[in-house]
């Protein structure tokens, strides 16, 4: 725990609660109101306080709040995670994690996916869970939302399920486990559900030299990779660029691939959009 900044804070407090409108809070805007954005005893009452403690925060002679009180201010004052994380370190505490677990598609990643449908993409936990693919997607990498328990996660998949790995070329199969290793990691300490992500780590160490030798390195990383080569069955190797987009926690992201118009795999991914499932040779 750090020391509380009561100027900035009662500052930040202040200028918050000025920019917020009754109506965005689901509070009734009278006729006769003059104070401009929210009144202190109604920005206490949303936070569960009393409003002598918050008048005492804006006007810098308030205690250092609890982590409790300050989540509860946050809430109230509809902050942003960036403005919520910016609120902690004035009172003086570390901001909590930003991602927690979310097992349906965030409706703005679905509303995006929702309108693609000349390019394959697909919604990932960070778990590297598929949670949503498009049809494109799943022509070009197969129904990879059909998996249960633990094979639901692309980390397990990729050092347990040989099928996993005959949509990428062998050549970068090593660079490829080292980048899960990695991302695997760093879900195991900041992820959504880090007991799962130990159990995926204690299950992989069991079944795979492979993933022990790549875990052994003890490299940290969040990244996708900015490029692909994905192997179809039957229309082979198809280069793409991966095109990202998170949610705010980061505990979801949409992935888009798109090919270079001009190359052949812009006309392998064309044909793909227009026969589909369908086999190319009998």
């Amino acid at each position: 725990m750090n020391d509380i900044d009561k100027k900035e804070l009662a500052d930040f407090l202040r200028r918050r609660r000025e920019t917020l409108r009754p109506r965005d809070v689901g509070l009734v805007e009278g006729p006769r109101r003059r104070t401009q954005g929210l009144r202190r005893e109604e920005v206490a009452a949303l936070a569960g306080m009393s409003t002598d403690y918050y008048t005492r925060l804006e006007q810098q002679r308030g205690p250092q709040p609890s982590m409790q009180i300050a989540t509860a201010l946050a809430r109230a004052l509809r902050l942003t995670l960036d403005e919520r994380d910016h609120l902690f370190g004035l009172i003086g505490h570390n901001a909590p994690a930003r991602i927690h677990r979310l097992e349906h598609v965030s409706p703005t990643l679905m509303r995006v996916l929702d309108r693609l449908d000349d390019a394959p993409a697909l919604v990932l936990s960070d778990m590297a869970d598929t949670l949503a693919m498009n049809p494109l997607a799943t022509a070009l990498m197969g129904d990879q939302t059909r998996h249960t328990g633990l094979a639901r996660s692309a980390y397990y998949r990729w050092f347990t399920d040989p099928a996993e790995r005959l949509y990428y070329p062998e050549e970068v199969h090593p660079r490829h486990s080292r980048t899960q290793a990695a991302r695997l990691r760093a879900a195991l300490t900041t992820g959504s559900d880090t007991p799962r992500a130990a159990r995926i780590v204690a299950e992989l160490q069991e079944r795979s030299p492979e993933f022990v030798r790549a875990w052994e390195r003890q490299e940290v990383a969040q990244r996708y990779d900015e490029s692909k080569t994905i192997l179809h069955p039957e229309l082979g190797r198809i280069d793409v660029d991966c095109q990202v987009l998170f949610t705010e926690n980061r505990a979801q992201t949409l992935i888009v691939l798109t090919t270079r118009p001009g190359t052949e795999s812009h006309s392998k991914l064309e044909l793909l959009s227009v026969i589909g499932h369908q086999q190319l040779t009998p």
